[in-house]
C-alpha cells in the first residue's frame, strides 16, 4: 500500500475565482494560478519533502491540473489518470451555487442533490474507488503509460481538483462520499493522506501556508 498520498489541488483559475462550478470544462490557470503552483513547487523542494524523489505522480489531464504540476516541477514524472478529472456538472456547468439557488433549486447542495445531466456524486466515488483499489494492491498494477505503478510503501503524489479530491480523502478514510462536504479545500492547498496504527488516516488538511509568500510579495 502507498505509505502515504499527497493530495495537491490546482491553483487558481478564472472561474475557480468566481466560484463558478468547474468540471470538463479546461480552464487554464490565471497569472495568480500558477504564481501559486510556483509557490507549491517550492516548498515542496525544500526540506522536508526534497522533491519527493521516490513518489508516484498522477495528475488529471485537464490543463489547469497538470499545468499545476509541470509548474510545481514535477510534470515530467506525472502520468494523466482519467479517474482523477472533476465531477461532471452537466446542466450546471459554469454556474455559481448562488446563482443555481436563487434560479433553480432554493436549497440546493451538490452533496445531496447532484446536478442534471451530469454525473452521479455515486459515480465520482466509483472512480475513486477504482484508483484506490489499483494503489492498495501490493505490487499494484500495470498501466498501459507505465511499466508498474509500484506503489507498495512508496509515496503517492496527486494533483486533481477540489469536489475529487474531497471525494478521494472521504472514500480513503472509509467513509460515505457525501462526507466530502466537510472537508472544504482550497486552490493550490496541499493535504496528505497516511496512516495510524494501520487504519487510513487524515494527516494534513488545506494547507495554505505556503502561499503566504504570494502575501508578503
Amino acid at each position: 500500500m502507498p505509505a502515504r498520498l499527497i493530495l495537491v489541488r490546482h491553483g487558481e483559475t478564472a472561474w475557480s475565482a468566481s466560484g463558478q462550478h468547474t468540471g470538463r470544462t479546461d480552464i487554464p490557470l490565471t497569472d495568480e494560478g500558477r504564481a501559486m503552483a510556483r509557490a507549491l513547487g517550492a516548498r515542496l523542494h525544500r526540506a522536508p519533502w526534497r522533491g519527493l524523489p521516490d513518489a508516484l505522480v498522477l495528475t488529471s489531464p485537464l490543463s489547469r491540473a497538470r499545468e499545476t504540476c509541470e509548474l510545481a516541477g514535477f510534470g515530467a514524472r506525472a502520468v494523466d489518470r482519467p479517474e482523477l478529472m472533476e465531477w461532471d456538472y452537466g446542466l450546471y456547468e459554469g454556474r455559481t451555487g448562488v446563482e443555481i439557488r436563487k434560479t433553480e433549486q432554493p436549497n440546493w447542495l451538490i452533496w445531496r442533490d447532484g446536478v442534471p445531466g451530469g454525473e452521479k456524486l455515486s459515480e465520482v466515488a466509483a472512480r475513486v474507488d477504482r484508483l484506490l483499489a489499483e494503489l492498495n494492491e501490493e505490487h499494484g498494477t500495470p498501466h498501459p503509460e507505465t511499466t508498474t505503478m509500484h506503489c507498495a510503501d512508496r509515496d503517492v503524489m496527486i494533483f486533481a481538483h477540489g469536489h475529487l479530491l474531497r471525494v478521494l480523502a472521504a472514500r480513503w478514510l472509509g467513509l460515505a462520499p457525501e462526507y466530502g462536504q466537510r472537508l472544504k479545500l482550497g486552490t493550490a492547498a496541499l493535504s496528505v493522506l497516511s496512516w495510524e496504527y494501520g487504519l487510513p488516516a487524515l494527516e494534513v488538511w488545506n494547507d495554505l501556508s505556503h502561499l503566504d509568500t504570494l502575501a508578503d510579495a
